[in-house]
């Protein structure tokens, strides 16, 4: 597998400072190591301390049952999808599939345009305010990843056109961090109860330029 590695930044929150970290454009089988080897002790250590908490578990995250190794068994080698992951400090901090052939815009102004549509993207637990993580490792993660899916977009002439739908815990990132369309909670139920988001070429620009964080 060939792995494009780009220089990008994380902003380490303990430090209060950014950190040179990088992004690849692939899920190898170090990322789905680190997803076994870390990520899942610290999800399951973080839902005790949510079921501790007596968080309702309607409002634990709804990524917790994702297997990655099977995902990427799924969808890797398939052409209209493709991987892309942020690592920093030696470990994977996010992880993301993303479809540039299945699905087509919704947005009345760009309506079955094509785009490329956000499959599965996950930050690693201790980045996630959500589960207890507070202050998170490290921010940035997602806005990284949203804009890989921007520039690959871009590179393919869908000109920065993305689309998701979205946890719960996620619509306030993309309303208001990405600056994305929100079309409400998507009447299909194999997508209930998530909302539809889609990113129009002038709102692809917008959030490039401001630089969005997570």
């Amino acid at each position: 597998m060939s792995v494009t590695i780009s220089p990008v930044y994380l902003f380490n929150v303990e430090r209060g400072q950014p950190e040179a970290a990088e992004l690849w454009d692939a899920i190898t089988d170090q990322q789905l190591a680190d997803w076994e080897a870390e990520w899942i002790p610290e999800l399951f250590k973080a839902l005790q301390k949510l079921r501790r908490a007596g968080v309702e578990r309607k409002h634990w995250p709804q990524s917790r049952h994702w297997d990655w190794r099977r995902k990427a068994a799924a969808l890797q080698g398939i052409l209209a999808h493709q991987g892309f992951s942020v690592m920093c400090n030696g470990l994977t901090q996010g992880m993301m599939f993303v479809d540039t052939t299945t699905k087509r815009c919704r947005v009345e102004s760009q309506k079955s345009k094509n785009l490329v549509y956000v499959k599965f993207v996950e930050n690693a637990p201790w980045n996630r305010k959500e589960l207890l993580f507070d202050p998170p490792r490290y921010r940035g993660i997602g806005s990284i990843l949203m804009r890989a899916a921007v520039e690959l977009s871009h590179s393919i002439g869908f000109k920065g056109r993305v689309g998701l739908h979205s946890l719960p815990q996620s619509n306030g990132f993309y309303a208001n961090a990405c600056g994305m369309t929100d079309l409400g909670v998507d009447p299909d139920p194999d997508y209930s109860p998530m909302r539809y988001f889609e990113m129009t070429s002038e709102q692809a620009v917008a959030f490039v330029e401001k630089g969005g964080k997570s």
